[in-house]
Formats: structure tokens, C-alpha cells, sequence
């Protein structure tokens, strides 16, 4: 819809080309009547009464004009009040939208009852005469209005499109509409058939005598009709073809816009048709769309952008292999304290700070966020995607988390880094799994937090990651000593940073 500024002006613009369109139709009409009429009711035969007098051309033009000016009052009364609610960007009411949707048929039955209205008088001004004349006029009458009704018809139809698609912007009705093939062949037959066959019964009358005096010329009407009948013609066809053939640009145009990722473009519904159907699927194919598009954005968020391309490539079945990955285990420390102290709303606050800086980290190293439990969070280096220095990234994550997490106030933190085996795939049933990594190296990488908490640095590796880590990391740690982890019957060489490994030689040598 238009913005509600100018509406006025946007109002009458549209009025306007109704109405000229209107003009037009009558005219097409109207010249049609008067041409039959005047080059067909004329004869020189002694005793015959001529349909071309005075009083019949003030009368045709004084119906003509008073119809004009009737079909202006009608069309205020049903088209204005739509106009109106368009041009200031209103939503309309259930009955506005009806009262849009019916708005052709039911100007179309204004023409056609004005039409017939104004034939009738005519015929009625001239029944004293010659029963060939009623006859003449009767049929300019019929060839006259199929014309215009069919031209105005379409003129309504294609000047109040954004109307009736702004009335289709909901739900469009169940309704009946006259489908392309429909609306071609009835164009054809107001605008071509009837005008060639009154052509045709010009021509038979002129051997029958029924209608069509023997001493009126019929060469000037027959090239008229012909005329007539190749302008209306072409004008209803084009009328016809524009109403198929935008509304298919317009789809065209926002599929590039698809194309090119947008999902939040829609068309508007002209009408019932197949091409309204064709617009209402388009709309609804790219509903669909940005459904399934917000839904992956959605799974990316929760599993990780790695893991739910891996999802949507393999079939439903479960499974895994076995990977040389890094392992990265962090935990906060003092979490449950400042819970204890603090309203939920501000330890979420604290939690979603914690791991914005967890997840940038782990990132920007090519690594993947498994899981967050808690106040804590594994992350794994060289699984579901192959990355060829696992150790090295996961070592540089947890010195580039060591001096970021330093920001978080009330709480601390522990990092543990281990290298190894693992069993990387889904785990679950056929109905609810997860992708997730078991092992030993995972284990180890969460006893290696709790140890880490009480070093100074806030952070061990086992000395196995640093070896297989590349050299231009690996001279940013240290060797740190042994343990025996909980849970665990061999020895864990440990590692620190070298500045972290400098301080805890600080605090050991006091």
C-alpha cells in the first residue's frame, strides 16, 4: 500500500485513469452504435422511414452523456470509498475487501444495465417506424455493448489491480474467478467475434433483405466494423495480456530477489485466477522459506554451524569415527556464590558474558562449542571439520581466553586442555541424539580444571598437546611437573603458559 501522505493525490490519479478508461469504452461503444445506425438505418427508397434525423442524434448523444454521468455517480458510490482506505494505507474491513473484489462485476452490471436502458428508449422513440429499423437498432445495440461491457470490464479490472491486491493482503476468499484461457476467449468474442459476425450478417442480409434496405451501401459500415473490430480487439487482448503478463514480471523479479538470499519479499494477489493462485503459491513457497531458513539458524545456534551441515549431509542413521582431537574444558569458579548474592536476571547476564567470550574464542580458532553445562563448556579442536594443528588451536584458545576472561568480575575460572583419541559422532536414539565426543582426553581435560583453578595462570595442558602442537605454540608453554589425576591410574605431564609458569615459580619461591 502507499503511505498515507498525499493520499489524496494518489486518490484522484486513479480515479482519473478510470475514468478515462471508461470514456474510452463508451466511446468504442458508442461509435459502434452510431456508425450501424447511421450507415445502415439511411435509404433513399420512396416511403422508407430513415433512422438518420435530428432527433435521433440529440437523442443518442443526450443518452450517452446522461449515461456517462450515471456510471460517475456509480463509480463514486463503489469505487471511491476503496480508494479512499488505499491511498491513506488503511487495512480494510472484511467488507471493504468483499465490496473490492466484486467491484468489476458489479460496475460491469452498471454498463451494461445503462447500456441496455438507453436502447430501449431509443428503440422506444422509434416504434412507430419501419419494424427493419427496431430490428437495425436493436442489433447496434447488442454489438455496441458486448464492446464496451468487455472494455469496461477490463478497464476496471487493470486500474484497480493494487486495490484489489491491497483487499487479497490476508487470507483471499474462496471464491470463483475467470481463469486467463476464460477471460481470452470472452475478450475475443465481445471485441472480434461480434463485430466480424455483424459483418458476416451485412453481408447475408444483403441477399436476404430482412434488415438492411437493398439500396443502402454496406462497403463504408463493413470497413468500419472491420476497424472497429481490430482496435477493440487489439485493446481488450492487451488489456487481457498485461493482466497475465505483470503479475508474472512481478513474481519473476522477487524470485531474483531469493535468488539473491532475501526471504522477507512477498507479491501482491491481483485476483482468483491461476495467476493469482501462481502469486499465493509464490508467497507461500517463500513463507516456507524463511521458515526453514530461520530453522537452521536456529539449529546453527544450538549444535554449531559445523555440526548441522554435518547433520543435514548424512542420513537419519546414528554414528561416528574415531578422532585425533584437542579437547578444551572451562569452568567457572565462585558461580554458585554470586548466584546466592544476586537476582537470576544478573547471573544470566554474567553467564551469557562468560560464554560470548567463550564461543568468540573457540571461533576464531576453527573450534566447536559441544556443550555447555552449567556455568561450564567443552570445546573440541579437529572434530566434526579435520583442522591440522587441533593442539595448537586449542592451546592458543585457552591462552587467548586466559587474559579475555579476565574482565568478569565476582567470579574465576579454570581451563583444561588434553590431546588424544576420541570417539566423535551421534549419540542417542533414532528419535533424539546429539553429536558429541567420548574419550579419555575428555576426561582429562576436566580434571585438568579442577587443578588449574588453584594455579596462579588458571590454566593446564597436558604436556602431550603441547607435543603435538605446532612449534610456533608450543614455545608458549612449559613443562610443569606430574600428577596422578582423580579417576586416572597413570601420570599426567602437565603444562602451563610460560608467563603463567613464571608466576606460579613466583608464588612457589616465597
Amino acid at each position: 500500500m502507499p503511505p498515507p501522505r498525499d493520499w489524496m493525490r494518489t486518490a484522484v490519479v486513479l480515479r482519473m485513469r478510470y475514468s478515462a478508461g471508461l470514456v474510452v469504452a463508451y466511446g468504442v461503444g458508442a461509435a459502434e452504435l452510431f456508425l450501424i445506425v447511421v450507415l445502415l438505418g439511411r435509404s433513399s427508397a420512396p416511403g422508407a422511414q430513415s433512422l438518420v434525423t435530428l432527433r435521433n442524434a440529440v437523442t443518442l448523444t443526450v443518452l450517452l452523456l446522461i449515461s456517462l454521468a450515471i456510471a460517475n455517480l456509480c463509480t463514486t458510490k463503489f469505487v471511491w470509498p476503496a480508494l479512499r482506505w488505499y491511498s491513506r494505507g488503511e487495512e480494510p474491513t472484511d467488507v471493504q475487501r468483499r465490496e473490492v473484489l466484486d467491484m468489476a462485476t458489479r460496475q460491469t452490471l452498471v454498463h451494461v444495465g445503462l447500456w441496455v436502458a438507453c436502447g430501449a428508449i431509443f428503440i422506444a422513440m422509434n416504434l412507430g417506424g419501419d419494424g427493419r429499423n427496431i430490428a437495425l437498432i436493436a442489433l447496434a445495440v447488442v454489438f455496441g455493448g458486448a464492446a464496451m461491457s468487455c472494455l469496461g470490464y477490463l478497464v476496471t479490472e487493470a486500474t484497480l489491480r493494487p486495490v484489489i491486491a491491497a483487499a487479497m493482503t490476508t487470507t483471499p476468499p474462496q471464491r470463483r474467478a475467470l481463469g486467463v484461457t476464460q477471460r481470452l476467449v470472452i475478450t475475443w468474442l465481445l471485441c472480434t467475434a461480434i463485430p466480424v459476425t455483424a459483418i458476416v450478417a451485412i453481408i447475408v442480409d444483403r441477399y436476404l433483405h430482412w434488415v438492411v434496405r437493398a439500396d443502402t451501401p454496406i462497403n463504408a459500415p463493413i470497413l468500419i466494423l472491420a476497424v472497429t473490430a481490430i482496435i477493440a480487439g487489439l485493446w481488450g487482448t492487451v488489456l487481457v495480456a498485461r493482466s497475465v503478463s505483470e503479475p508474472v514480471r512481478q513474481v519473476g523479479r522477487a524470485m531474483g530477489e531469493v535468488e539473491r538470499g532475501r526471504t522477507d519479499v512477498s507479491v501482491g494477489v491481483h485476483d482468483l485466477s491461476e495467476i493469482g493462485r501462481l502469486q499465493m503459491g509464490f508467497n507461500s513457497m517463500v513463507a516456507g522459506i524463511a521458515e526453514r531458513e530461520r530453522l537452521r539458524d536456529l539449529f546453527n545456534r544450538h549444535v554449531g554451524h559445523h555440526v548441522a551441515s554435518r547433520a543435514m549431509e548424512r542420513d537419519e542413521s546414528l554414528g561416528g569415527d574415531v578422532r585425533q582431537v584437542a579437547v578444551l574444558f572451562i569452568d567457572l569458579t565462585g558461580s554458585t556464590a554470586f548466584a546466592d548474592t544476586h537476582p537470576p536476571t544478573e547471573v544470566a547476564a554474567l553467564l551469557n558474558d562468560f560464554f560470548r567470550i567463550v564461543v568468540t574464542a573457540v571461533d576464531n580458532h576453527q573450534g566447536l562449542i559441544n556443550k555447555f553445562n552449567g556455568d561450564a563448556a567443552l570445546a573440541i579442536f579437529g572434530a566434526p571439520v579435520a583442522n591440522p594443528d587441533p593442539a595448537g588451536a586449542a592451546l592458543a584458545t585457552a591462552r587467548e581466553l586466559r587474559s579475555a576472561l579476565r574482565s568478569l568480575e565476582s567470579v574465576d575460572f579454570g581451563i583444561g586442555v588434553s590431546y588424544g583419541s576420541v570417539f566423535a559422532g551421534d549419540i542417542g536414539a533414532e528419535h533424539r541424539y546429539e553429536y558429541t565426543v567420548i574419550g579419555d582426553p575428555v576426561n582429562e581435560a576436566a580434571r585438568l580444571t579442577e587443578l588449574a583453578k588453584a594455579r596462579p595462570g588458571r590454566i593446564l595442558a597436558a604436556h602431550q598437546a603441547v607435543m603435538m602442537a605446532d612449534r610456533s605454540e608450543a614455545e608458549h608453554w612449559k613443562r610443569r611437573g606430574r600428577t596422578i589425576l582423580r579417576g586416572r591410574r597413570s601420570r599426567t605431564v602437565l603444562a602451563e603458559p610460560v608467563e603463567a609458569a613464571a608466576s606460579s615459580a613466583r608464588l612457589l619461591g616465597r
